[in-house]
């Protein structure tokens, strides 16, 4: 159990290279002189710089200002774990997991725009699911890409699980609809169900994909139970706007940070949760079948500030 717990510290830890050299790394070498505005200024610029958010950003600062005044001695590492306390402090305890006996089976709608690795954090969360022995069915319900629908029947064939699909520009609303269907009568454990990116800006795809969230209640009533954003750590605060006009549109019950191995924007989880107190529920942290893990706020936090 140890080895997981340090296997997995040591991927989050490497994903987050890029911006912990601008965090930990820049503010270590901030604090090693006498401290003044100028510092505190640098501060706020090197938290920004990191994608936590001018809200933040001036919270944080604020935070040291005060603890410099009364420690007027203070270390980098003080410092830093200062900065660790209140990070961990914004990320409340807030569980995302379900009792799978209360849900047979358990439907899970993933959502998010183009190029936000959706397709393949459906296939991750499939095999995630297989190794737990749970039977499993997913739903190409991206019908305009025929990539996709290409991509998840080869994760599919892969990893042995059942796939329900439909012609290219078909219905998704259809597709999904069947793929409940098949799932209930197959006696599925879970059932993930992949849709087509979509712009937050376009409202008609909204709509539709408020479409599929209906169409899920309808065949299955009480589901889905878990929606998915999947979000591109690289974009920065923009994932932030994603996730607002999402959530307006079919309640999200966790994110999936993706591509945090190929971001210096890592510090974008904390502005999401602050302002929207949805749960990080996975994050990507590479290419690999295993490189989807739960998140853990400490060990993020500690990653992130680590020098």
């Amino acid at each position: 159990m140890f080895g997981i717990i340090k296997s997995s510290f040591n991927k989050i830890k490497k994903a987050l290279f890029k911006t912990r050299r601008i965090l930990g790394g820049k503010i270590k070498t901030l604090f090693l002189g006498p401290v003044n505005d100028e510092t505190l200024e640098e501060l706020e610029r090197i938290l920004y710089e990191a994608d936590i958010g001018s809200k933040l950003a001036i919270t944080f600062t604020e935070k040291v200002d005060t603890f410099l005044r009364k420690n007027q001695n203070a270390k980098t590492e003080e410092i830093l774990s200062l900065l660790k306390e209140e990070a961990i402090a914004l990320l409340q305890d807030k569980t995302d997991q379900l009792d799978h006996k209360n849900y047979h089976p358990l439907v899970i709608l993933m959502i998010g725009v183009n190029g936000s690795g959706k397709t393949t954090t459906v296939a991750k969360l499939a095999k995630k699911y297989s190794e737990e022995k749970k039977k499993v069915l997913v739903a190409a319900g991206d019908t305009f890409r025929a990539a996709a629908t290409e991509q998840l029947q080869i994760w599919a064939d892969r990893l042995g699980v059942d796939i329900v699909k439909g012609k290219q520009s078909s219905d998704p609303s259809a597709v999904i609809f069947d793929a409940l269907s098949a799932g209930k009568a197959r006696g599925a454990d879970v059932i993930i169900l992949d849709t087509a990116g979509r712009l937050q800006s376009k409202t008609d795809l909204m709509h539709e994909l408020k479409k599929i969230y209906n169409v899920c209640k309808k065949v299955i009533p009480d589901s889905p139970h878990q929606t998915y954003l999947t979000l591109d750590a690289t974009s920065g605060q923009n994932a932030l706007d994603q996730a607002e006009i999402f959530h307006s549109f079919c309640p999200l019950t966790g994110l999936i940070l993706t591509k945090l191995d190929s971001s210096s924007k890592g510090g974008i989880v904390l502005p999401i949760y602050d302002k929207l107190q949805i749960p990080i529920t996975y994050i990507g942290v590479g290419e690999k079948e295993d490189d989807l893990i739960p998140f853990d706020k400490k060990e993020y936090v500690d990653s992130l500030f680590a020098i």
